[in-house]
């Protein structure tokens, strides 16, 4: 009997319940002020009047007024490069430590985005408030004695002088509390291994001695470990190993389009729980369940968030809000809109416009699902495609032709004929007439989206669509960036990258 995991259970479900219920937006005014004092002293907080704007009857507003936005080049080149060189109180007092280095869905040059010790514990107490939310979902209570597998990036952080670097996820894992490493896998030493190949024939090895109950991490990434695991043993699927494999907890990227082919190597149905940690702060986590898996905003962390409505006329073509931009703190969102997401935090990112859209299924509760990025709109002839529409869309397919489609991408290609047509290329280990589906595909797009439906009868001449086996994706971003941790395929490339990963295709089929 699961003594001790009862005793937990009853425990974290007495902690959740006996938490006060704070208003959402009281408690992000009080986030502001708290960042705003904090960094008034700063250069940045001096060059900006943070001191006059904390005297101010309505601080909110004159902080929207007198702060402009800021893209990540924007804040480097003005700011933070300036703390990279080791000057002190830029945008927050001292130093940062680290640096998450976060390449997104491109293959440029990696970004360098600050992690001060301010950003480590609001990274950790959003993870404790997930931790007692778990208690919402309906668990075995031998779950509570099970150990947790997270699948990051490296632990072997680089050293640059006077701080560390390396993706979010590897920071993050280095620096766990020292009363969760006891039930924490794959452990220190696995995790420190930076060739991710070597990482997963560690983890292969020593697999059969766990006893996992969740897993958590990028979903392409943990389906290529389970793989792994139950090819080398010969297993049907991973609950022959891990019998009490309970928990997927998702990050980096949305789910669904991973469900039928994870589903696979999985012997009974497992809970899936969406989180939103990204390069900038642990944003927001899934706290109960619901149809959507909708996320509530870490609103008491340290993360003070404003939102732009997302419309064409309110950004450039590279995803950047124009100055003059309609913006609404958590006072002034409506459900089902869709917002360009803006943050300002303790690790001194200020009106940082992240690059992710989302909606609100749940303002009061300040829940959110994340509806796509601000540069992956597929949107070159009118067609305001999102990527949620675009996974939508997908689910569709999956169910229609009974297949797993665990990758895709898609780019708006002007051919020599001088037409659009939409490129789609698929992921998937099931063989299917393309044709058939790219034409299924398109029907469905036009009868959901009019947008869609209007631009087919104007620039966009059709969809051309071809399909490959998962592991292309996979080999792909091994050649422009590097195998596990937060890398992820772009959903929608650009022109020109697109027309490079299909010379790459041509070169693996």
């Amino acid at each position: 009997m699961a003594i001790l995991g009862n005793i937990i259970k009853s425990a974290l479900e007495f902690s959740e319940k006996a938490l006060p219920e704070a208003s959402p937006v009281e408690e992000q005014k009080e986030v502001l002020l708290k960042l705003l004092k904090k960094a008034s002293a700063t250069a940045f907080g001096k060059y900006y009047g943070f001191s006059n704007i904390l005297k101010s009857n309505n601080p909110e507003g004159d902080y929207s007024k007198s702060v402009p936005f800021h893209d990540y080049d924007a804040i480097y080149d003005r700011w933070w490069k300036q703390q990279i060189k080791g000057i002190g109180d830029i945008t927050w007092p001292g130093k940062p430590d680290y640096y998450a280095l976060s390449s997104g869905t491109t293959g440029s040059k990696p970004k360098k985005i600050p992690v001060t010790n301010d950003m480590l514990n609001s990274i950790r107490k959003v993870g404790v408030m997930q931790l007692l939310s778990v208690s919402n979902f309906d668990l075995p209570a031998n779950f509570f004695e099970k150990e947790i597998m997270m699948l990051g990036s490296s632990t072997d952080l680089n050293f640059s002088g006077d701080h560390y670097e390396g993706e979010i996820s590897g920071i993050s894992a280095s620096n766990i509390p020292s009363w969760f490493r006891g039930v924490y896998r794959p452990g220190v030493e696995i995790a420190s291994t930076d060739d991710w190949n070597e990482r997963i024939s560690k983890i292969v090895e020593d697999a059969p001695s766990w006893d996992i109950g969740a897993i958590s991490g990028i979903p392409s990434w943990n389906e290529l470990m389970i793989k792994s695991i139950v090819k080398h043993y010969k297993l049907e699927n991973i609950h022959e190993i891990w019998p009490d494999l309970s928990v997927f907890v998702s990050g980096g990227v949305a789910f669904g389009p991973y469900k039928k082919s994870f589903d696979k190597l999985l012997g009974k149905p497992i809970t899936v729980i969406d989180t939103y940690l990204a390069s900038e702060g642990f944003l927001a986590y899934q706290s109960r369940p619901n149809k959507d898996r909708a996320m509530r905003l870490a609103v008491n962390a340290g993360i003070y968030f404003e939102f732009i409505p997302f419309d064409d006329k309110y950004f450039d073509d590279t995803g950047m809000a124009l100055p003059e931009s309609p913006v609404v703190n958590l006072s002034g969102v409506k459900e089902g809109v869709d917002y360009a997401l803006v943050i300002s935090t303790v690790s001194g990112a200020w009106r940082y416009l992240i690059g992710d859209t989302i909606k609100f299924t749940d303002v009061e509760k300040a829940e959110i699902v994340i509806t796509g990025r601000t540069k992956h709109f597929l949107n070159v002839v009118g067609s305001q495609l999102s990527v949620m529409k675009m996974n939508d869309a997908i689910k569709h397919i999956e169910e229609k032709f009974k297949m797993a489609i665990p990758e895709y991408t898609v780019s708006a290609v002007r051919e020599s004929d001088g037409e659009y047509y939409h490129h789609w290329i698929l992921g998937s280990e099931n063989a299917k007439d393309p044709t058939e589906v790219g034409v299924e595909l398109d029907k469905y797009l036009s009868e959901v989206n009019k947008n869609y439906n209007v631009a087919r009868g104007k620039a966009l001449r059709g969809i051309k669509l071809k399909i490959v086996s998962p592991s292309v994706f996979y080999d792909w971003n091994e050649t422009v960036k590097k195998k596990g941790g937060q890398v992820k395929m772009p959903r929608v490339m650009k022109e020109e990258d697109f027309i490079e990963y299909q010379e790459f295709i041509q070169q693996k089929v």
